[in-house]
């Protein structure tokens, strides 16, 4: 016997029956002032902790601003997301490894072109 020859044979009519239509909507939950300002307040006691840990051992004023200039993106950017305090040290410690490797090749340019001025 064939199987869609069977399959065809089969045939049972369904009736359909359909309950009440339902909708939900999805949105953010929404957050109350209070507890926006609470975030925002735990968000910058971190920054600034972070931020703290890394300026106690730079004591050249162009790198500090370049660190403080990467907190300050990576904060921006850790806002934009639904969980700012957890993406911010990641973020800060990537912007932060970006920074210091271009003030080190900003370094070493400066000291080939003295050598190479002094020549």
């Amino acid at each position: 016997m064939n199987t869609e020859t069977s399959m065809r044979d089969n045939k049972k009519k369904l009736k359909a029956k359909f309950g009440p239509e339902t909708r939900f909507e999805f949105g953010p939950i929404p957050r109350t002032a209070s507890a926006r300002a609470e975030e925002s307040s735990r968000f910058e006691a971190l920054k600034r902790q972070l931020l703290n840990e890394r300026l106690s051992d730079i004591w050249e004023t162009e790198v500090n601003n370049s660190v403080r200039r990467a907190a300050n993106d990576a904060a921006s950017l850790a806002w934009t997301t639904p969980y700012p305090l957890l993406t911010f040290p990641e973020l800060f410690e990537e912007m932060l490894r970006t920074c210091l490797a271009h003030v080190e090749r900003q370094t070493e340019i400066f000291r080939r072109s003295r050598v190479l001025l002094a020549a």
